[in-house]
């Protein structure tokens, strides 16, 4: 495990601690584990500073000796308090998902994210471990299932990723293939063609799998969505209409079928159901700025000026790009999921 990963252990106050324990926070701070660990064995054994065990266990993890450092992590992550826990916790985590002891590092982890739930150490060491997780399991698969329709999927689904939606489309087909009956997969192979194309051909072969998936799980809000989605690129505004009216009775909660039927009724000069369609989704969604542009062109077309403008100041608010260098990160990583 990197040393670097125990960040801030010099931060811990070392005023009128044995000489011992100061040099070994100094060696750390410095990079000299072999003097740290000297300093901290030394401390330790003078029994004179009850946190010296914890420190030279760090110290130990921080130089790959896991095993070694383990039983010391461990009583700390059970009796420590405030940064101390913090670091213990760190160190024992990265421990045990170094050793591919998932379920154990995630129970340590839980338990300094209920403590630090905003940590940017806790968090990055989560996903960390979600991201081991996910490459031990999906080598697994590969290894243990390769001839499964899952494997096509996961591939599908990686390729997606990729932005290779062409591939993911002939792997969908041979996961459909193989287990035509599954829920999601006509779902997400529809999804997959629309990627590939918005041509008329590309919708009417998106539209079928779409219906497929309705015809295996009639409760699916979004699969109808994305039917009325099809319906309206295709000028079918009746059918349109009735397919968001469905979306919506499905799930409530969905914002994105309210704010295409308030479209809808603002095309059909239909302002005040418009209005009202596109409050339940500005209520749900509160950050989505297609509602508040919406709802504002609603309340200008309805005469109501006042609202029009106040919707105006909010759209302003979310279009008003954040400073700040993780906020340039996430913009390359592309455009926000839709809550759906």
């Amino acid at each position: 495990m990197r040393a670097t990963s125990l960040i801030a252990l010099w931060a811990v106050s070392a005023f009128g601690q044995t000489d011992a324990f100061v040099s070994g926070l100094e060696a750390f701070r410095g990079g000299d584990y072999a003097a740290a660990e000297r300093e901290f064995t030394r401390a330790a054994s003078e029994g004179t500073e009850p946190r010296a065990r914890t420190f030279l266990a760090l110290t130990l993890a921080a130089t790959s000796r896991c095993t070694q450092a383990e039983p010391d992590l461990e009583t700390a992550v059970g009796g420590a308090t405030g940064d101390l826990l913090k670091l213990a916790a760190l160190a024992l985590a990265q421990c045990r998902t170094a050793e591919s002891r998932f379920d154990e590092a995630a129970g340590v982890i839980a338990k300094i994210r209920a403590a630090y739930p905003g940590d940017a150490d806790v968090l990055y060491l989560a996903a960390r471990l979600e991201m081991r997780q996910w490459n031990d399991t999906l080598y697994q698969l590969y290894r243990q299932a390769p001839g499964s329709f899952r494997v096509n999927q996961i591939s599908a689904e990686v390729l997606e990723t990729q932005g290779r939606f062409g591939e993911a489309v002939a792997e969908y087909r041979k996961a459909l293939d193989k287990s035509p009956r599954t829920v999601g997969l006509h779902y997400r192979l529809g999804r997959a063609l629309l990627m590939t194309s918005h041509e008329a051909g590309a919708l009417e072969l998106a539209l079928k799998e779409f219906q497929a998936e309705l015809s295996l799980n009639a409760h699916d809000a979004v699969a109808e969505y994305q039917v009325a989605q099809i319906f309206q690129a295709q000028g079918k505004a009746s059918q349109a209409s009735a397919g968001f009216e469905r979306a919506i009775a499905l799930d409530s909660g969905f914002a994105e079928p309210l704010v295409a039927l308030g479209k809808l009724r603002m095309e059909q000069k239909k302002d005040l159901e418009a209005i009202s369609l596109l409050l339940r989704a500005v209520n749900i969604a509160p950050g989505s700025e297609s509602a508040r542009y919406n709802l504002m062109m609603a309340y200008r077309n309805a005469g109501k000026i006042e609202e029009a403008r106040r919707e105006k100041a909010e759209l302003d608010k979310l279009q008003k790009t954040p400073d700040g260098e993780f906020t340039d990160f996430l913009k390359k990583l592309g455009e926000a999921p839709v809550n759906k």
